[in-house]
């Protein structure tokens, strides 16, 4: 059987290029635009601020998450993709730093069913690689607002198996053309915080990561050694992430795409990207 050869040639553990956007939205602390190719998503922070009496913690901020698809209201498929969220953010912020107050993030799918399935149809609305830049997005978005102390960086990438008349094996981010061939799939997301144990053990430009929570599941078997190869294949596309979001920092007045391919030197020169006026409101 050939070799399965990805969509534009793309190499099985390499990721689709990188998009950062600080979007500069009004009425928020900080917002800003994801995208692994064209999957991408738009989320911004508003806080701390005032909370109901209803919602208020005396010893914690109150970390309120809400996720919107691209075209409708969102359903429960929304409703459960953002208690996911909240449960991957809260360990990463200080959230007894803000008691009596809210947090709220508002994540905007901004992908079709071309590009992303960001429609929320139930069973399809959230793939994996939508679901990791919606992830993305909102820890950029933490790092522009710069109001709420963390303990680190949130990172995500999805990883795919490929079926058996593909030829098996693992994929990093895949994309929508590559759905039909995948038998399994998921999103992995990991906190890079110099505060985890072994950060200062060795000179590296990333920080030490911790694996917060994955959905990665396969029709077949369920394979111990399976689930550790993607999770190795996930840590390395989310150091790539983490990459770009620092040098994406340097210039948060600009949109920025970024170069990944998997295992060689990041460029120290983003590309300038030509973006629309018009914005997406949250």
């Amino acid at each position: 059987m050939p070799a399965y050869v990805r969509p534009r040639g793309r190499k099985l553990d390499a990721l689709r290029d990188i998009s950062v956007i600080y979007e500069r939205l009004d009425r928020v602390d900080g917002s800003a635009r994801f995208g692994f190719g064209e999957t991408k998503s738009l989320a911004s922070i508003s806080g701390p601020i005032e909370v109901r009496p209803a919602l208020e913690n005396p010893s914690l901020a109150t970390l309120d998450i809400q996720i919107r698809p691209l075209p409708g209201i969102p359903g429960t498929d929304s409703k459960a993709l953002a208690t996911t969220l909240k449960a991957i953010f809260a360990p990463s912020l200080f959230l007894s730093h803000h008691p009596r107050t809210l947090i709220q993030v508002v994540g905007q799918a901004l992908c079709g069913s071309e590009s992303g399935s960001g429609t929320g149809s139930a069973g399809r609305g959230w793939n994996a690689s939508l679901v990791a830049s919606l992830v993305n997005a909102a820890a950029a978005a933490f790092v522009n607002a710069s109001s709420v102390p963390m303990r680190g960086v949130v990172c995500a990438v999805a990883v795919g198996r490929l079926g058996s008349d593909a030829g098996g094996g693992l994929v990093l981010d895949p994309e929508e053309a590559e759905l039909a061939k995948l038998a399994g799939s998921g999103c992995f997301a990991f906190l890079f915080s110099s505060l985890l144990a072994g950060s200062g053990a060795a000179a590296s430009e990333v920080p030490s990561c911790s694996l917060l929570w994955t959905s990665y599941t396969t029709a077949a078997p369920f394979d111990l050694a399976e689930l550790g190869r993607a999770r190795e294949l996930a840590q390395e596309g989310a150091r790539q992430v983490w990459l770009a979001l620092r040098e994406s920092v340097g210039s948060q007045t600009a949109a920025t795409v970024y170069k990944t391919e998997l295992k060689s030197e990041p460029s120290s020169q983003p590309v300038s990207m030509d973006v629309d006026d018009a914005k997406v409101e949250i």
